[in-house]
């Protein structure tokens, strides 16, 4: 019996390059993370998988590259002026939000530093990977009216699994990120991800 759209999910999850068996994202310790099924609130690929399964359900997923992130591309990856950064405790492999001229979020990674500018990855760090998700179904119930409106899962611990990389989890399970300077660049700390797309 497949898992109806609009259902809320719970799973813990591992996340490993399917290649290199490295573990990427880990969160079988803490608080499931929790989602709407059918909202693209994670990897349409994943997600037709999950709809499959049902509660109590442990299953591999293998996720080809050209359904996740697509092939690393070396145009992405671009030298800004390090004043750009201000009141950023920048290091190699930091996660940022920035706002693209369209206004909409772009998540970037510190690739190097230099004494003048900062290199910045648009490249998801996933890109050019298989992915080889392991999901634990720990919970699903129907979602309730308020949260079919917002398209938000209500719940006390975890978070959603965001799509466009500005809903992501801490591994305390906590949600997560947080300005850390208020200027013009909106650059944004990231506290970790999920399975988001």
């Amino acid at each position: 019996m497949a898992i109806k759209k609009d259902s809320v999910v719970s799973l813990n999850f591992i996340l490993r390059d399917a290649k290199t068996n490295e573990v990427l994202e880990n969160n079988t310790d803490f608080h499931p993370i929790s989602f709407l099924l059918g909202r693209n609130q994670v990897l349409e690929a994943l997600e037709d998988e999950i709809a499959k399964l049902n509660e109590g359900d442990e299953s591999d997923i293998l996720i080809t590259k050209d359904k996740a992130w697509q092939e690393y591309n070396e145009n992405l990856v671009q030298e800004l002026p390090k004043e750009q950064f201000a009141g950023i405790d920048l290091n190699v492999g930091l996660e940022l939000f920035g706002e693209n001229e369209d206004g909409s979020t772009v998540r970037v990674v510190v690739k190097e530093i230099k004494d003048s500018s900062v290199v910045i990855d648009y490249n998801h760090p996933y890109a050019g990977r298989d992915l080889l998700f392991t999901v634990n179904i720990k919970e699903v119930r129907d979602a309730t009216p308020e949260e079919l409106e917002s398209g938000a899962v209500a719940q006390a611990g975890g978070c959603g699994c965001g799509n466009h990389g500005h809903s992501g989890c801490k591994g305390d399970g906590s949600c997560g990120h947080h300005h850390d300077d208020e200027d013009d660049h909106h650059h944004h700390h990231h506290g970790g991800g999920c399975c988001r797309g």
